[in-house]
């Protein structure tokens, strides 16, 4: 009976779960459904969930229609700046707060992860009046520089990772003559590769799908980013909705070869910084 028990709720966990991602990815299904249809077809009522016909053109269509090659480029130039920056700059300050102990070292750490609790929108009006007096208004600087410096959840988590290395291979690497930065760069970072890449993999979903910060900062079409060109779609009388939908089907490919990729690091990354703090 308990087996049967067991199975029953297990059967039951499943399908809420099945039943949970079918809700979540109907939006995704919708708008590549709706990517293939003609425009007069979008908005029918009750909702025609099959095109007729398949308009496959509207996926040529919405890379012609708009420099989406140049906004493509821009995106990824940008991610890799900033990912490769934060995992640096996010990796030092972790392995100092974790592993150097230096005055005020847990104040300062307790006041760094408070900037997590200011939402971004408070911040934006001092940051854009920086950018306004150094000159980087419409330039990919006031969009790279201040992603790459602070990433406090990054930092979170990098450090979690390196309290959990034991200290005897700190203290070894010490008596053989290595400094801080050998013992940084060949024996602590090898070691937290799994927080790495997860905090890649967020970074670059985050980065690729911001589309705040660019609205901002950015004027010129030229330097525009993939979700920026997307709401270039919308007119002011009238918005092409299926060429945006399939320009943003086809900047969600990115996303998911990263996520299918690196999905197993993401998890992998997450649970064992909850492990070995």
């Amino acid at each position: 009976m308990q087996l049967k028990g067991f199975r029953i709720s297990t059967l039951a966990l499943h399908l809420v779960l099945i039943l949970g991602a079918c809700v979540m990815a109907l939006p995704f299904v919708w708008m590549v459904l709706s990517a293939l249809k003609d425009l007069s077809q979008v908005f029918i009522v009750p909702p025609k969930w099959i095109p007729s016909p398949f308009v496959w053109s509207n996926f040529k269509d919405s890379l012609t229609a708009l420099p989406f090659g140049r906004a493509y480029f821009n995106s990824f130039y940008i991610n890799v700046i900033v990912v490769l920056s934060q995992l640096l700059t996010c990796s030092m300050a972790a392995y100092a707060f974790a592993k150097i102990r230096f005055p005020m070292r847990e104040p300062l750490f307790l006041m760094f992860l408070a900037t997590m609790m200011v939402p971004g929108q408070v911040t934006i009006i001092p940051l854009y009046l920086i950018m306004k007096n150094i000159g980087w208004l419409d330039s990919h600087l006031s969009i790279i520089v201040p992603s790459a410096l602070l990433n406090a959840f990054g930092v979170f988590l990098l450090r979690q990772f390196f309290k959990g290395i034991p200290k005897e291979m700190e203290e070894a690497a010490i008596v053989d003559g290595a400094n801080r930065w050998t013992i940084y760069s060949r024996i602590m970072l090898p070691l937290i590769k799994p927080a790495l890449s997860a905090l890649g993999i967020f970074t670059f979903l985050g980065m690729w799908n911001n589309f705040f910060n660019p609205l901002i900062f950015l004027n010129s079409p030229d330097k525009f980013t993939v979700p920026m060109m997307l709401n270039l779609y919308r007119g002011m009388y009238a918005t092409d909705w299926t060429l945006m939908m399939a320009g943003a089907a086809i900047a969600l490919i990115p996303v998911l070869i990263v996520y299918i990729i690196g999905q197993r690091y993401i998890i992998e990354g997450v649970t064992l910084s909850g492990i070995k703090g």
